[in-house]
């Protein structure tokens, strides 16, 4: 019988065996292959500082999925795709950057800088958020009020009826017209545009302590003194009727404004809820952001370890 001649894979076996076991000096070399493992990517822990994208978004209350701040201008941008809210502020195209975030309860009150950036605190749902995040990973944090902003302060919310009754004449101390009416002299039969109501006021009477006012508006006058419009439904000598014309859909869609007082020190208020049973409407003077859960779609962009 005829001797095999050597397999390809003997061959190829010896030919491995020849590369990888040298005689030196008595000395084995070994040669294989083991791949360095991969470093974990950083991830943000407590006491990082960060820098950060973020969209900030309602997550209840009568303002729901409305954007109410961002860091990006192409979200500011587009209120078709990002509509917002009613106090939304936008920016200087300069004032759209990422964030200096310390990720932690405790920063000085005001922020501190390194490196020419600015880190300073935000409320514990969002640096919570962040925790476990790679640089250009993005997530989606939603938290409730105790993490965010505090609850709703029922002092600063004001239930209003939705059809009211004012005096058509008013008597007012000369230095309340004064101030309330700059520019009007207090004379008697001086006739003027009503600042609050923009209907036509006339002065019955002064002296230097007291002026009577004599309210002039007209039977079905649209006005707008608050930020929505108002009408004059009924009209006696002793009373004007005003009616809000505000509906359940005007909750979170209506901002207010008031003059010449302050309700918790703001100016301006939300339309929070319509009851037309009830025929009420509640104003509600906190901050935009006081009292509902948010949502925040955060990137992060760059992290400094401490």
């Amino acid at each position: 019988m005829a001797a095999r001649s050597p397999s390809l894979a003997f061959l190829a076996f010896v030919a491995v065996i020849v590369l990888i076991v040298a005689g030196v000096g008595g000395g084995l070399l070994f040669l294989a292959n083991h791949p360095k493992p991969l470093a974990s990517p950083l991830t943000v822990a407590r006491g990082d500082n960060v820098t950060v994208d973020y969209i900030g978004i309602f997550a209840s209350g009568p303002e729901i999925n409305k954007v109410f701040d961002t860091s990006l201008r192409s979200v500011a941008d587009n209120n078709a795709s990002y509509p917002k809210s009613l106090e939304y502020t936008p920016r200087n195209a300069s004032g759209y950057a990422p964030l200096g975030v310390h990720v932690g309860p405790k920063a000085p009150r005001h922020g501190y800088t390194v490196n020419g950036q600015s880190y300073g605190t935000v409320v514990p749902g969002f640096w919570q958020g962040l925790l476990g995040l790679a640089v250009n990973q993005s997530r989606e944090v939603t938290f409730s009020s105790s993490l965010g902003y505090g609850p709703l302060n029922s002092s600063c919310l004001v239930t209003a009826p939705l059809v009211q009754t004012i005096p058509t004449v008013i008597s007012v101390t000369t230095e309340l017209f004064n101030k309330d009416y700059v520019g009007v002299k207090a004379a008697t039969g001086v006739v003027f545009t009503d600042p609050v109501y923009k209907w036509t006021d006339r002065i019955a009477s002064a002296n230097a302590s007291w002026v009577v006012i004599d309210r002039n508006p007209t039977l079905g006058q649209a006005i707008s003194p608050y930020g929505w419009t108002m009408r004059v439904t009924n009209l006696t000598s002793r009373a004007i009727t005003l009616t809000n014309e505000l509906s359940e859909a005007s909750a979170g869609n209506v901002l207010g404004t008031i003059s010449n007082t302050t309700v918790c020190a703001m100016t301006k208020f939300v339309v929070w809820s319509v009851n037309g049973p009830s025929g009420t409407f509640v104003e509600n003077y906190n901050r935009e952001v006081v009292g509902v859960s948010l949502k925040f779609v955060v990137t992060i962009k760059a992290i400094h370890p401490p």
